[in-house]
């Protein structure tokens, strides 16, 4: 996966949310999870490492806003 850009971290209440799951189903789950109590940039794709288990997920969460209803 990529650096975490400073911009996404910038100010108190944002955060990088990183999920290692066994399957994409999994990860999706714990995204849609967070996305009920906060608002999330979502990912829309996983990312597998060659010769590593599961895959990972990467989304951005502002804890200063609602979430999306």
């Amino acid at each position: 996966m990529r650096a975490i850009n400073d911009a996404h971290v910038a100010e108190p209440g944002l955060a990088v949310v990183e999920v290692a799951a066994a399957d994409d189903e999994t990860a999706f789950a714990v995204q849609e999870l967070l996305a009920t109590r906060w608002a999330v940039a979502p990912a829309d794709r996983t990312a597998h490492e060659p010769g590593e288990q599961g895959v990972r997920l990467r989304c951005f969460l502002d804890l200063r806003q609602q979430p999306d209803t």
